[in-house]
């Protein structure tokens, strides 16, 4: 069975930095493009950034491009996402999802059968 957890969320001042994790269980992850997504409440999911399997290819959201980092650590079999800079407007339900899917641009896009991490809250306040 095919899991993604997140971790790694919270609140934190403006200005701060997150680090959140994605860890995969049931399949290997580099195999596989990811996308990192968030929802506030009240507005439409955004995709931030997606990571073509290898990482060569990575795309951002211009909301979060120079901000955020995503990355892979394949022995952990896990995705990070690096948020420095954050923003009030950064607060959302920030979630991972990978396989049977594929980038377009910085969203990834989903099909049947993708798999969704329950997601990690993100509140960015003073």
């Amino acid at each position: 069975q095919f899991e993604l957890v997140e971790s790694g969320g919270g609140l934190v001042q403006p200005g701060r930095s997150l680090r959140l994790s994605c860890a995969a269980s049931g399949f290997t992850l580099a195999y596989y493009d990811i996308g990192w997504f968030r929802q506030a409440p009240g507005k439409e999911r955004e995709g931030i950034v997606c990571m073509s399997s290898g990482g060569r290819t990575i795309n951002y959201a211009d909301s979060v491009k120079g901000r955020f980092t995503i990355s892979r650590d394949n022995a952990k079999n896990t995705v990070y996402l690096q948020m420095n800079s954050l923003k009030p407007e950064d607060t959302a339900n920030y979630y991972c999802a990978a396989d049977r899917s594929y980038c377009s641009g910085n969203v990834l896009v989903a099909r049947l059968g993708t798999s969704w991490g329950q997601g990690t809250q993100v509140t960015v306040s003073s």
